[in-house]
């Protein structure tokens, strides 16, 4: 019953009921829509089926590779992000023959990237160099070096997938992609309570998808001036 009853409780709900109140005391269309747009995006029943729909569409079927692209997320000299902690994770995952693999990683701050690499697969062939600042410049600068390649398989978070598969097209690259688990697009435990109440992580959810797309838009409308490819 705890369960049940405390998210009514939560901030984000009391505002939402509050903003219901005015509703019907006011009676304005304004905002029935500023009710209705916050409900919406922050309803886990929604969202959940919004995950679905992108996980189905970034999904790829784990294939041999004869080249394994861990594309950087950052970082320093000194420590690695969860996030390309994640990207090696799941490389690991995939890997299934026992002799050396081949691994290409992109990112400025080599040395973190290579030393978990190294004990995560002690019998890794890694190659790593800095190919830009952005998703667009790195796939510029590996192009040249990927045309002639087959079997390629790039990993990446989930989140980040629809662009990467975007620009594999662009770039005609004989290519899959192995996409890391995030905490954004796993599924919210929505019960009875989730059709009242509405849960921020899915409007983190929605943030990551609207600058994914956003980031795209603006890529190939505004090319080199704006991305610097």
């Amino acid at each position: 019953m705890k369960d049940l009853l405390e998210p009514f409780l939560y901030p984000q709900n009391l505002l939402l009921y509050g903003l219901l109140f005015a509703c019907l005391l006011y009676r304005k269309k304004g905002l029935w829509l500023l009710w209705g747009f916050y409900y919406l995006v922050g309803n886990t029943y929604i969202a959940n089926h919004a995950r679905l729909w992108y996980q189905q569409g970034i999904s790829s079927v784990t294939a041999p590779a004869s080249l394994y692209v861990v594309l950087g997320c950052g970082g320093s000299a000194t420590q690695l992000p969860a996030c390309a902690r994640a990207r090696i994770q799941q490389l690991n995952a995939e890997v299934a023959q026992p002799g050396p693999v081949a691994v290409l990683i992109t990112t400025r701050y080599c040395q973190p990237y290579l030393d978990y690499l190294q004990q995560q697969l002690p019998a890794v062939v890694a190659d790593c160099f800095d190919a830009g600042d952005n998703t667009y410049q790195e796939f510029a600068s590996l192009a040249p070096r990927l045309a002639q390649q087959r079997q390629i398989r790039f990993i990446t978070s989930d989140f980040h997938s629809w662009r990467v598969s975007r620009l594999i097209a662009e770039y005609q690259l004989d290519a899959s992609i192995g996409a890391a688990s995030s905490q954004t697009l796993r599924p919210v435990n929505c019960s009875l309570n989730c059709f009242f109440t509405v849960n921020l992580s899915n409007l983190d959810f929605y943030s990551k998808l609207t600058a994914e797309f956003s980031s795209y838009a603006v890529y190939k409308l505004g090319g080199r001036k704006l991305t610097g490819v």
